[in-house]
């Protein structure tokens, strides 16, 4: 919340001095140009994210948020400078007015940087971020203050790594908050760690001792020493440009595309008595379930809620035109709407019904470490499709190779990356495997 008003504020404030001086600079003989100085601030807000001034650091520390935030201020508007230059119009501009325009924001970005350190310092009493304290079945020796506890017994909650609605309840609380941190016993630091590692969330564990948890850092809270355990593998900026690139693409394909959903809604609804769209629990981000949109392709007394069967090469469920929009993978269209929802990512690990198998176990039994690929949004292609892992997965090793490369893609994430495996996408939309 946060950062939200800091990047409004910063934009107000930019506005307000901008429109000030169109007003104060003709009365004192200086021709103000209103256009080239309101050029810096998209420019600016971009390098404001690049260089972290909305970040943690920024929001603790006045002296870091003024030097981050000028930092980018003086760059954008040097950029500026630049660009008027090359295209050659930086004899138009007036110097001394742009000079006036620049100093005057580096002073009014300095005073409401301040003033802004000021109001986080009082309304959040010292303790900047969100917290919460999850105790299962341990005595503490003392209570921390100005954080909530809760205890898992209350919220009926168990690592439980076999219950997908258990991680998903886990997720929904886990979300809420900054920092959460968890107090068990030594025996039960697995189930957590790995809980915390897949919900998307900065994860600790309270110690008495060092353990064999992958713990990534040393920490402190409240005089206990902590266990780092989990954290969001995607900073501001990251989840910024991801999400950017989403809506970017998303949108303009949705509006070219949407005679073709017509078509092959009209093509469904033709073949085949139901509905045009199916929808199915899938594991989504932080292992938190959400509702998936495909193209129904099967005749509707045969639907699997939970995915329990694969579809194979000659499945009699697919109807005639099911079997055509699944090997173009043309059912997959709808998930654009899952995108815009902000439930899905055009890249991601693909996300998987809740009964799915690898052989004859279901995917969280061949491999624990399943759950820790839910720390990203679930996407419409990845890094496991591009590569061939498609399609059934009639043995366990099937669905490690997919593991394997959905963890590099979270471990390794770039947003070029996104755009190559977008771009590979389409080498692959018909594949041996689509059926």
């Amino acid at each position: 919340m946060f950062r939200i008003e800091l990047v409004l504020i910063d934009v107000l404030m930019f506005a307000a001095v901008m429109l000030f001086l169109k007003e104060v600079a003709p009365r004192v003989g200086i021709h103000f140009d209103l256009a080239t100085a309101f050029a810096v601030l998209p420019i600016y807000i971009v390098l404001a994210f690049n260089w972290g001034a909305y970040s943690a650091p920024a929001l603790e520390r006045t002296i870091e948020s003024i030097r981050r935030s000028l930092t980018a201020l003086v760059i954008a508007q040097i950029s500026v400078v630049a660009i008027l230059f090359f295209i050659k119009t930086a004899d138009d501009t007036s110097r001394l007015s742009f000079g006036v325009s620049a100093l005057s924001i580096v002073g009014a970005f300095t005073l409401s940087r301040a003033a802004f350190g000021l109001r986080v310092r009082r309304r959040s009493g010292g303790r900047l971020w969100n917290e919460l304290l999850m105790i299962d079945g341990v005595l503490l020796k003392r209570m921390p203050r100005n954080t909530q506890v809760v205890r898992t017994s209350q919220l009926q909650l168990e690592p439980d790594l076999h219950n997908p609605d258990m991680l998903h309840r886990f997720g929904l609380i886990a979300q809420q908050f900054d920092r959460v941190l968890i107090a068990s016993a030594p025996e039960r630091h697995g189930e957590w760690a790995i809980m915390l590692k897949g919900a998307d969330v900065d994860g600790e564990i309270i110690i008495e001792q060092s353990n064999k948890l992958g713990a990534i850092g040393l920490s402190h809270f409240d005089g206990y020493d902590t266990l780092q355990i989990s954290r969001k593998p995607l900073n501001l900026r990251a989840r910024f440009q991801k999400r950017a690139l989403d809506l970017a693409v998303a949108i303009p394909l949705l509006i070219a595309l949407l005679p073709l959903l017509a078509v092959v809604a009209l093509a469904i609804k033709l073949d085949s008595r139901g509905p045009v769209l199916f929808k199915q629990a899938r594991v989504g981000r932080g292992n938190r379930l959400f509702q998936i949109l495909k193209f129904r392709s099967m005749c509707v007394e045969q639907l699997d809620a939970t995915g329990a069967r694969s579809a194979s090469r000659d499945d009699d469920r697919v109807t005639r035109v099911g079997r055509f929009i699944r090997a173009t993978s043309l059912d997959e269209l709808p998930q654009l709407f899952n995108v815009l929802l902000g439930d899905m990512s055009l890249v991601g690990p693909r996300p998987h019904a809740l009964g799915s198998l690898a052989g004859e176990r279901k995917f969280w039994e061949v491999d624990r470490t399943y759950w820790q690929r839910h720390q990203l949004k679930p996407g419409i292609t990845g890094l496991a499709q591009i590569r061939g892992f498609r399609g059934a997965t009639h043995e366990p090793s099937d669905l490690t190779s997919r593991l394997q490369a959905d963890m590099e893609y979270i471990q390794g994430w770039d947003i070029w990356r996104d755009v190559s495996i977008l771009m590979n996408t389409f080498r692959v939309i018909v594949h041996r495997n689509a059926y």
